[in-house]
């Protein structure tokens, strides 16, 4: 079964890399110690694998770890042992994006082509799978369709995230699965721009070029100041997870200028209203 890495384990690979530094040891050295392979440990330290809480506990042993932070390292390893509600959909999610999103605070994303997955409805998420998937039979369409109306619930849940959408204008106006599929999709967006966690702007088609002409991208931010943001990109060609804080840094300024360049979300959400009329 694929391995998904949360935000938890992704922490507890980063801590562990940082205490073996701490004492001046090389993976080999650790893997001697341990009787472990030296990729063993290499897949630990960047989160390819999911620890058992008695490797963990062996590796603090070894970096003399003690108590409180022994403790709280070793909870956090039995903590990422519980699978996430994605794990009955491996076959529909491919890489990490969806283990990460659901541990975020705030989620801030720019889609120039399509409504976000997170607020599709079912009958245009349809429309959209059957589009991008040439040769799709109806039961693997109508399982991606329910894996992506489970995984909306994060917006619902205890402590959801909050949601920026920025979408070009030409995103509303594309008749995705006919009038009355959009019809549907438009009234259900305006609906979710009157929650408290969901902010929606729309960039209109007067501002001309802006700096969201290169495509769509997604930033995620995480309660704990000890996870940094995260910058994804996807593509058809594969996904990209960006990391670095500079690189993160002039995704979010990019953000905040298509932002300022869009409509405010009072008027984003009257433009969804009257698209939705004609």
């Amino acid at each position: 079964m694929a391995y998904r890495p949360t935000v938890r384990a992704r922490r507890l690979a980063r801590e562990l890399r940082r205490l073996r530094e701490q004492q001046g040891l090389t993976l080999q050295e650790v893997a001697d110690g341990l009787g472990w392979s030296r990729a063993k440990v290499s897949r630990v330290e960047t989160a390819q694998i999911r620890p058992h809480h008695g490797d963990v506990a062996d590796l603090l042993d070894l970096y003399g770890v003690s108590s409180p932070e022994r403790d709280a390292l070793v909870t956090l390893a039995r903590e990422i042992r519980r699978r996430g509600w994605w794990t009955a959909y491996l076959d529909v999610f491919s890489g990490s994006y969806v283990a990460l999103e659901d541990e975020a605070s705030c989620i801030r994303t720019w889609h120039p082509q399509l409504i976000h997955g997170l607020l599709q409805t079912a009958d245009y998420a349809r429309a959209v799978i059957r589009a991008g998937r040439v040769g799709i039979d109806d039961s693997e369409v109508d399982r991606r369709v329910a894996a992506r109306m489970v995984r909306q619930a994060l917006l619902t849940r205890d402590g959801a995230p909050g949601l920026h959408m920025i979408l070009d204008e030409a995103v509303i106006r594309r008749w995705v699965g006919g009038r009355d599929v959009m019809k549907a999709q438009l009234d259900a967006l305006a609906y979710h721009a009157g929650r408290p966690n969901i902010t929606i702007q729309i960039t209109p088609y007067a501002i001309g070029e802006h700096p969201g002409l290169d495509g769509r991208f997604t930033l995620l931010s995480y309660p704990d100041p000890a996870d940094p943001d995260i910058a994804y990109i996807e593509g058809t060609m594969g996904d990209v997870y960006i990391e670095s804080a500079e690189e993160v840094g002039a995704h979010k300024l990019r953000f905040e200028r298509i932002s300022a360049l869009a409509m405010s979300p009072e008027d984003s959400v009257k433009l969804i209203t009257k698209v939705a009329q004609e």
